[in-house]
């Protein structure tokens, strides 16, 4: 009776590649959802998960641990779930910074996944046209004067305009080195449409909305994006004309010249007065995270052991409980305080790691490099890594992107099913 219900190779065959192709939708429905819905995101990575599972060989999955790119994500994520033990807080806290690292684990899942696959371009569309539609909506927020509502604050529909500026200074980036290649094909007329459209997304960072960090980890690609297409020259020249433009919208963003010399002036502030500002709280909490990863510089205090720990240190030092926080506002800090130097080496491995899986040519590789590079900047003044958006854009940028590349590099071995079904394959 068993062997007369049992699917045969041929029929298991198609329904694993269904799946598959299921699963590839899957993931591109979670990364048109992250510039949108934190709460679509996690529903849609479940989905994503239950339905990818049964399409993974455990070879296939094991070799993407066993290299630097997908294995040292999971140590890190090891190294937190052992870092429980010695964590002295509740285990709620223990669990709630445990959490914050479990992403991680999708990294070698996806690689796995889009080793094998040809559609990670989905992925990267889905993510592009959700963000195109983000820009449109925001730019009619900010320029529609009779909208009855215009975004909180203005030109931000949903999130905050930290997720909303990291998004479009990707995309953005991402734009401008397609556009280069198609250049260079001597497609101009679409490579112009495509500059075009990157400098939508620059123009509404630069006069609708923006976060410091973004502005930082612009200057960064803008020297990244002239070494790699040009060489140091073309490093220097994009300085030049990056400077250029920086000044251009300087001079013609009243928005843009507020929102930096607030940061000069909260400084200023802090040092004098010792005044409470995003600026200057960001000072206070990192000098306080200096202080205690130093007191446990080798396995730090254990996972989840933050936010008891700088609250009540900043309390003790200032005698205002405002100063405290839950969040260093520095992701080597979020690790070193917790996991101390062994932590710490597995994060910057990990960065290392990635860095060099986008290290070759073509637009897969450019775009997986900036977002590793925006991440490790973004990193140094916000824990990028633990937040929610800009964690999982990170994850999914490197799962994908790493897959397309590693699949391009090395083509996937063949598959099992037979020579009959390789007409369904192609299909």
């Amino acid at each position: 009776m068993a062997d007369s219900v049992a699917l045969s190779p041929r029929t298991h065959f198609l329904v694993r590649a269904r799946l598959a192709r299921v699963a590839d939708g899957l993931a591109a429905a979670v990364a048109a959802s992250l510039p949108w819905s934190t709460t679509a995101t996690g529903v849609l990575v479940v989905a994503w998960l239950v339905t990818v599972v049964p399409t993974l060989e455990l070879a296939a999955l094991r070799r993407e641990i066993m290299t630097p790119a997908g294995g040292l994500p999971v140590i890190l994520v090891a190294i937190a779930a052992f870092g429980m033990a010695w964590a002295d807080v509740s285990l709620s806290a223990r669990l709630e910074g445990l959490v914050d690292f479990l992403k991680l684990l999708f990294i070698p899942i996806l690689l796995a996944q889009f080793r094998h696959s040809d559609r990670g371009c989905w992925v990267i569309l889905a993510f592009l046209g959700a963000s195109i539609v983000l820009l449109v909506v925001s730019w009619s927020l900010a320029l529609i004067l009779d909208l009855s509502w215009r975004g909180n604050p203005i030109g931000i529909p949903v999130k905050d305009y930290i997720s909303q500026s990291g998004v479009f200074a990707l995309c953005a980036f991402a734009l401008l080195g397609w556009a280069a290649d198609l250049w260079r094909s001597r497609r101009r007329q679409l490579a112009l449409a495509v500059a075009v459209l990157a400098a939508a997304f620059v123009a509404n960072i630069a006069y609708v909305e923006t976060s410091r960090t973004t502005l930082v980890i612009s200057a960064v690609l803008v020297l990244l994006f002239g070494f790699r297409n040009f060489g140091w020259k073309g490093m220097i020249a994009a300085g030049i004309v990056g400077g250029v433009l920086a000044f251009a919208l300087w001079m013609s963003s009243f928005y843009l010249r507020e929102r930096v010399m607030l940061a000069i002036e909260e400084v200023q502030s802090y040092r004098a007065e010792h005044a409470a500002s995003s600026s200057g709280l960001r000072l206070e909490f990192w000098k306080k995270s200096i202080v205690a990863a130093a007191d446990s510089p080798i396995i730090g205090y254990g996972t989840g052991s933050i936010p008891e720990l700088l609250s009540s240190a900043t309390s003790r030092r200032t005698g205002t409980p405002s100063f405290g926080t839950v969040n260093p506002h520095n992701q080597i800090f979020v690790v070193a305080i917790q996991l101390g130097a062994i932590g710490t080496i597995a994060l910057l491995g990990m960065w290392i790691a990635h860095l060099l899986l986008f290290r070759g040519n073509g637009l897969s590789c450019w775009i997986g490099l900036i977002a590793v590079v925006q991440n490790v900047v973004g990193s140094l003044f916000n824990s990028h890594l633990s937040d929610f958006t800009q964690g999982w854009i990170y994850v999914v940028c490197v799962g994908v992107l790493g897959g397309m590349v590693l699949r391009q590099a090395v083509p996937p071995p063949a598959t099992s099913a037979s020579s009959a079904d390789a007409p369904i394959i192609a299909k």
